[in-house]
């Protein structure tokens, strides 16, 4: 099961994350498109604002809550990590505040800030090649959803990975600076984590991992993609309206 270890947390953050996101995207097109065709920079544009805005400041938290829960338990070659003892989100939750404070519930946010292109790259890119595609087909197909969905995380991902290294360490919070044994921040210690991880491992130390976090978020994105479309289809469908070809 240790593969699994916090999966509860994960899911409750993919839900709340994703429904932030493309309803905040989706209603600030509505609203600036009006019926007009789309462009790639507009979608860039609102990718931002809706990464940033709305869902970086109101997500942070659950993300905070669910990297450390996945990391409980692991074991750990640097003796500097302190180790949690979580019984579950709320728990988790309430040590944070008790132990270090609200704001340590926004740890990783700056980073996080910055990351708002990966999402906005994804969607930048997906909008882009949909339109493409609709100008010689009448509709995306199931695979054209997927494969498009796939293609554009994997572009998003391979961009910003540096970053959300940096935004793991600093979520996770609980690894300190020798010999003062202080806690990370958030801010001033970015570019720090990121020279220390290319001394150590060399500028492909950045891209540690990468392997399995394309496989992890490609996948995800591409099914998400993927049901987004069939959803947004037969909702089109079931209120009697035709889906606009231009969006």
């Amino acid at each position: 099961l240790a593969p699994y270890r916090g999966w509860f947390p994960v899911i409750s953050s993919l839900c709340c994350s994703n429904f932030v996101y493309f309803y905040t995207f989706n209603s600030l097109k509505a609203l600036w498109v009006k019926g007009q065709h789309s462009t790639t920079g507009k979608d860039l544009i609102l990718g931002v604002v809706a990464g940033s805005v709305v869902n970086v400041l109101l997500t942070t938290p659950l993300w905070v809550v669910n990297t450390r829960l996945k990391l409980q338990g692991a074991k750990f070659r640097n003796e500097d990590i302190v180790p949690t003892n979580y019984k579950g989100i709320i728990d988790a939750f309430h040590q944070i505040i008790r132990d270090e404070g609200v704001l340590a519930l926004w740890n990783g946010t700056f980073p996080s800030l910055l990351l708002v292109f990966n999402p906005a790259i994804q969607f930048m890119f997906y909008e882009g090649s949909k339109r493409k595609l609709l100008k010689k087909q009448l509709q995306l197909t199931s695979l054209d959803a997927f494969v498009i969905g796939a293609i554009a995380k994997a572009v998003a991902t391979t961009l910003t990975y540096p970053l959300q290294t940096v935004q793991s360490i600093l979520r996770f919070g609980r690894h300190r600076l020798n010999p003062e044994n202080r806690t990370l921040g958030s801010l001033r210690n970015i570019l720090y984590l990121l020279q220390q991880r290319v001394r150590r491992f060399g500028i492909m130390g950045l891209y540690k991992g990468l392997e399995a976090k394309l496989l992890q978020t490609v996948l995800t994105a591409a099914l998400m993609f993927l049901v987004y479309e069939k959803l947004t289809a037969a909702t089109f469908t079931v209120m009697g309206l035709k889906h606009s070809r231009k969006h």
